[in-house]
């Protein structure tokens, strides 16, 4: 016994190991396009809370999912977000409504505002989808909902879906059709 801790021992101190060697992870992070400005739209003098949207447990991860074909998913191999897909569509939505200044208030439900109405979301898509050999989209799929916080009234609901092609491949390309995509569908 002692003759095998010894050479255990010597194994590792050597640099020798059995266990695979770990790839180094890429992070990616959607950048938003500065927000449009809406002058029509009319301004609110309530205070809203945006909450964290709920998905299932294969897009709340930070692992980046790829759809190859109908009913296969995978992730892309050494690749991540920065977040995971529910707090960076959480983090999308708040930006483009506090850049948007037509709501007194916007905040992260649970940051101790208490907020006249909450906007719920649930997050149905935020994938790369092929189209075709060699042809990646972003699709990104949120339902959302407009929930008066004193009663639960449900005000407004509505699904978004918005979907970008990549350039080509890469997931750089797949990374910044996310960008455009999640741009379009935060303006909505």
């Amino acid at each position: 016994a002692l003759k095998a801790v010894l050479i255990a021992a010597l194994l590792f101190s050597t640099g020798c190991s059995i266990l695979p060697e770990r790839q180094p992870i890429s992070t990616y992070e959607p950048v938003l396009a500065q927000p449009v400005a809406h002058p029509e739209w009319p301004q609110a003098n309530w205070s809203l809370l945006v909450a964290r949207p709920v998905a299932g447990q294969q897009l709340d991860s930070e692992r980046i999912t790829v759809r190859p074909s109908p009913g296969q998913l995978q992730v892309y191999k050494n690749a991540a977000w920065s977040d995971n897909a529910p707090d960076l569509m959480q983090s999308a939505l708040l930006k483009s409504l506090q850049d948007a200044n037509n709501i007194v208030a916007v905040s992260r439900s649970g940051g101790g505002v208490r907020g006249q109405y909450q906007l719920l979301t649930d997050l149905r898509a935020f994938e790369s989808v092929y189209t075709g050999p060699g042809q990646p989209q972003a699709v990104i799929e949120l339902y959302v909902r407009l929930v008066r916080t004193a009663d639960g009234h449900v005000v407004a609901g509505r699904a978004f879906r918005e979907s970008e092609p990549a350039s080509d491949e890469k997931l750089g390309s797949v990374v910044d059709a996310f960008s455009r995509s999640l741009s379009r569908l935060t303006d909505q």
